[in-house]
């Protein structure tokens, strides 16, 4: 990303860094530069959700339970949490989430499924009026543009799929009128952005502390790999 992370003396472009409060402790606000400001900010920045919708974030990871602590903050009334691993239903709720769906346990179409979940009142349609894709899986990100509303359903692709990898869908699903986005940083502006989340931190308003799961020294950061990839941490923070 062109940052020279382990080097003693880092050299950035000006337009790189951000001034942030002198109170705020730096082995948290650190999450805040990347996981935090991506999730939060895809749905403020990005998909704009407005108080009342109805959402479904898949992959429940550090990018997905901030998705869901955006969701919060602006006021969804739905929030759905899809994920492989039960015990992530537990974290969801921390902040936020009011429904979890393991797909495994779903014994059917899973589209049909969650679509089924949001048909409230007059609606019997069905479907989200927002999903987030925070896995990288590729045909997650379909299953999340399908489950979204006809007509209005907005779909956000956070997860980075591997190289090579290319996502499909029906172009009915298309001109039924979803819509499929991508957003970077949460489609924050660093320079502002970043301070400001800096604050609401500070002030209360949204949670880090809890997702650091582990605080490591330099030696054994490839143990903090291990965690990541075996499921057991949210984010693991190296201190040297």
């Amino acid at each position: 990303m062109g940052c020279s992370t382990f080097s003693n003396f880092p050299v950035l472009p000006e337009i790189a860094v951000a001034k942030v409060r002198k109170d705020a402790p730096f082995d948290k606000i650190c999450y805040i530069g990347c996981g935090v400001t991506t999730g939060v900010g895809a749905v403020i920045n990005t998909a704009k959700v407005e108080p009342g919708a109805t959402a479904v974030v898949f992959g429940l990871g550090g990018i997905g339970l901030n998705v869901i602590q955006g969701l919060r903050l602006v006021g969804a009334d739905m929030i759905i949490g899809v994920d492989l691993n039960n015990s992530k239903k537990e974290w969801g709720e921390k902040f936020g989430m009011t429904h979890f769906v393991n797909p495994k346990e779903v014994g059917g179409d899973l589209v049909a499924h969650l679509v089924n979940m949001t048909k409230r009142g007059a609606d019997q349609i069905g479907g989200a009026d927002y999903t987030f894709d925070c896995t990288g899986n590729v045909e997650v990100m379909r299953t999340a543009l399908e489950c979204s509303h006809r007509g209005w359903g907005q779909s956000i692709i956070i997860g980075v799929a591997g190289a090579g990898q290319e996502i499909k869908t029906r172009p009915f699903q298309l001109v039924t009128g979803r819509v499929w986005k991508g957003t970077a940083f949460g489609g924050a502006r660093g320079r502002t952005d970043v301070p400001r989340i800096v604050d609401w931190y500070m002030d209360g308003k949204i949670q880090i502390d809890p997702m650091i799961t582990h605080t490591l020294p330099l030696a054994d950061i490839n143990k903090g790999f291990d965690l990541m990839h075996a499921g057991e941490s949210i984010r693991s923070v190296v201190v040297f």
